[in-house]
């Protein structure tokens, strides 16, 4: 999955498949997780959002299933 550099405190690079609405976040710690079951217009919101880390707290973590890989 391709993954895109964001400027945030936590996070590194996000990413995102549409057809299987798979979120990929990759933290500065080195740790990668999946997110999955993502509409894309959270996906949006998620890089569109003033600090990257707090829409991912409030909107995603908590929601939806996850994998760390």
């Amino acid at each position: 999955m391709r993954r895109v550099p964001v400027v945030s405190s936590n996070i590194a690079e996000i990413g995102y498949n549409e057809s299987s609405q798979t979120l990929e976040i990759l933290f500065k710690s080195g740790s990668v997780y999946q997110y999955f079951g993502v509409p894309d217009r959270v996906h949006r919101g998620l890089m569109n959002a003033v600090s990257h880390g707090q829409y991912l707290h409030q909107e995603i973590m908590g929601r939806y299933r996850y994998t760390r890989i």
